[in-house]
């Protein structure tokens, strides 16, 4: 097991640093470089002036010296200075951040036993009413867009009913104002796990160790739960793991309807405003996630099933 987590940490190094030179030069591209000149100064700004300031800026130094030196500061915890939001990134990613680990946080709490009870409950008689019934709403979450539930549910739940409001601030968030984007996101999300764990209940229910357990007179009940759980939640434990990069995408639309200023809504303005070391270090944060959970699925399906033996 040793073995395996640093071949995998070895890998996530070398993954993050082949993706943070791919980010670092499509930032660094001419039109990008020319549009930067110009919103830190002057629009109307000759060509010749554009060439001054990004000379004076050091953005016409060799592409590797300049990742180099990014790279190198990276290390020690330097991320650079935001151009959009006039502050050393250091100072302003960690409290978005912050305010999106809260926004996951409640997602997660809501999807994933949402989706399980769906899942376990359609599994546990395949082919029955209840089944067809829970199968039809989970291809219905799943195949709906977060912006379209998003503004579906301002519509029915802020606007006709008036319940519930946006976003207005992330500091004092309520749950009047919270629910939506934590529904919008986890509408989505909540479709694919049911249609997972469905299918994993229903292939354990069929097995032959379940069959064995009914010969012996275990109650339904008893069967479930002892014998089916376990093995039936195996595949959607990697799946739920997967769901924190997915979150990340996720939040980019829900953050930008809702305007709660988190990690997404940072993305956002960091590219509409070409703020090169903000992009640069929100593109190392969520490589990092993504790899960090891939690492922490592969050691958890491990764990969760025995037949499987990591070398």
């Amino acid at each position: 097991m040793l073995m395996f987590i640093l071949r995998r940490m070895g890998i996530m190094f070398l993954t993050m640093l082949v993706l943070t030179f791919i980010v670092f030069t499509m930032v660094n591209l001419e039109p990008n470089l020319k549009k930067l000149a110009l919103e830190q100064n002057n629009t109307r700004m000759s060509q010749q002036d554009v060439e001054v300031w990004l000379e004076q800026e050091g953005y016409r130094r060799p592409l590797l010296v300049r990742y180099g030196e990014w790279l190198g500061n990276a290390v020690t915890g330097d991320f650079g200075y935001s151009t959009r939001f006039r502050m050393p990134v250091n100072e302003f990613l960690p409290e978005r951040i912050g305010y999106t680990g809260r926004l996951m946080f409640w997602v997660m709490i809501t999807m994933v036993p949402t989706a399980l009870i769906i899942g376990i409950l359609a599994g546990m008689r395949e082919g029955s009413r209840l089944d067809r019934s829970l199968s039809f709403f989970s291809i219905l979450t799943s195949a709906t867009p977060e912006y379209v539930s998003g503004i579906i549910f301002t519509v029915i739940f802020a606007s006709w009913l008036g319940w519930l409001k946006g976003v207005t601030n992330v500091e004092h968030v309520t749950f009047e104002n919270f629910a939506l984007p934590v529904m919008t996101m986890a509408f989505y999300g909540v479709g694919y796990i049911a249609r997972m764990t469905r299918a994993s209940m229903a292939e354990a229910m069929t097995s032959q160790y379940i069959r064995t357990a009914r010969l012996k007179g275990l109650s339904f009940p008893a069967i479930v739960i002892r014998h089916a759980l376990r093995n039936a939640l195996i595949a959607p434990f990697t799946v739920i793991m997967l769901q924190f990069p997915w979150l990340l995408t996720g939040v980019v639309i829900s953050e930008k309807l809702f305007n709660y200023k988190g990690f997404g809504w940072s993305l956002v303005e960091a590219a509409d405003n070409n703020d090169i070391d903000l992009l640069l270090a929100i593109s190392l944060v969520s490589v990092a996630l993504v790899i960090i959970t891939q690492l922490i699925s592969d050691i958890g399906y491990a764990l969760l099933n025995p037949r499987i033996r990591v070398r």
